[in-house]
């Protein structure tokens, strides 16, 4: 076991070089506050992956909030559920850096944000979350902080709402694809009010973490879970139940993002991804039902905004059903019924009309989400300066992702550093 810990180290340590000069990650010294807002324990069980991953990198973190932000059940006790294994490997973990967080301090920090969906406003009423996200981003350090958000974007929404004053201190990265999908509406009234906020929003970057790369043997997705993770503590044992004992762990590239690369250039390689400046043209505005024939962009945004039919009242309630799985509801200002959603596939989205108002009940339609032509993306948007999203090059893609193999690269590199880790939580420091 001391062989394989000393192999695993001087591997770590040989990747350090192996990034550019410049790199100014966690891993390279540098420590970055960071406040994470998850979905854990809602519609996806990877993020208590992600929650064990980033516990165990603790150390080279100012860590100073995670925030519940849920779609569906997720509370802010599934947090507490990986601290409680974090406590358990606690005085092991301590005894190879004295800068991991205590128990103690990892609760107090651990907020419950959103509950409900602020509708088509984007933004509703302040929650704990949102309040500390607010109180973080104002404390009086000079460096920005880090919010990573894994899940709902909401408490981060009502946060810039309630305090527009913090937008210049916040770094955000946002695994959008389906969070966007789920949370269209706070990501609208984002986009809309705060477009000066510096954020990448990975749609796609995210899935090189567990799709490409080196997949053989102990990489692979299962074979990495047992070789390096099961037996190895109270964290290791609780990632091995995770999806059946497999890597997905789709929100570990925004703590990738800061563990190695540069953190301040989007621009530049890293565990993270790479990205490329934002375009503008990515919300389709429609006056009617639409059909197959009409072609969104994909990630972006779709409104179908219809003129209220005659008899139809705001007490009335109308909803589309998206790929017949899909809920969106339809809001009214008395003169016009909008439906807003984000396309998180390129692909056909058919979609029917559910409401209490016969005149529209059981109407059907579709739209078809494409990806941008690059004489759409190489124009970057002047109104949206530093946002950033995965880079559309055919080169980069691994598959259908977009930007994925900008984090796929790194694959073996980051899940060495990981293994190494992750043998802490088995014993302590010799």
């Amino acid at each position: 076991m001391n062989a394989l810990r000393h192999i695993l180290l001087v591997f770590a340590a040989m990747v350090a070089s192996s990034l550019n000069a410049a790199d100014t990650g966690a891993l390279a010294g540098v420590r970055h506050r960071v406040l994470v807002s998850t979905d854990i324990g809602g519609t996806d069980p990877d993020d208590f992956q992600s929650m064990v991953h980033l516990l165990l990198y603790a150390d080279v973190f100012d860590l100073e909030g995670l925030v519940s932000s849920p779609f569906g059940p997720g509370r802010k006790e599934h947090i507490l559920q990986v601290i409680d294994r974090y406590e358990r490997d606690y005085a092991n973990l301590k005894t190879h850096s004295g800068r991991y967080p205590a128990p103690a301090v990892l609760r107090a920090m651990t907020k419950e944000g959103a509950l409900d969906n602020p509708g088509p406003a984007g933004i509703g009423s302040a929650t704990e979350g949102s309040d500390w996200i607010v109180q973080c981003a104002r404390r009086k350090d000079p460096r920005p902080l880090h919010v990573l958000v894994w899940g709902g974007i909401e408490d981060l929404a009502q946060a810039l709402h309630d305090a527009p004053d913090i937008l210049p201190t916040l770094r955000v990265y946002f695994i959008g694809g389906p969070n966007k999908m789920w949370s269209v509406d706070a990501y609208n009234y984002i986009e809309e009010n705060h477009p000066k906020l510096w954020l990448i929003e990975a749609n796609s970057t995210y899935r090189g973490w567990f799709v490409g790369g080196n997949q053989a043997g102990e990489w692979g997705n299962t074979g990495f879970v047992a070789a390096h993770l099961a037996g190895r503590g109270a964290l290791g044992d609780f990632f091995a139940t995770q999806l059946r004992g497999t890597i997905k762990m789709g929100d570990s590239p925004s703590v990738g993002w800061l563990l190695r690369g540069t953190p301040g250039d989007p621009a530049q390689p890293g565990w993270g991804g790479r990205f490329v400046r934002i375009w503008d043209g990515r919300k389709t505005i429609f006056d009617r039902l639409t059909t197959a024939a009409d072609e969104v962009e994909a990630f972006g945004t779709v409104e179908i905004a219809l003129a209220m039919p005659v008899g139809m009242t705001g007490a009335n309630t109308a909803r589309l059903l998206v790929d017949n799985r899909i809920n969106v509801a339809g809001a009214t200002d008395g003169r016009t019924l909008r439906f807003r959603f984000s396309p998180r596939d390129a692909k056909l989205w058919p979609y029917v009309v559910r409401s209490d108002f016969a005149g529209l009940d059981g109407r059907t339609g579709a739209f078809t989400a494409v990806l941008p032509p690059p004489e759409k993306t190489s124009r970057v948007s002047a109104r949206l300066p530093n946002w950033w999203i995965d880079d559309p090059a055919p080169e980069a893609r691994e598959g259908v992702h977009l930007g994925a193999k900008h984090v796929s690269r790194w694959r073996e590199d980051f899940l060495r550093d990981f293994a190494a880790r992750m043998l802490r939580c088995e014993a302590p420091k010799s």
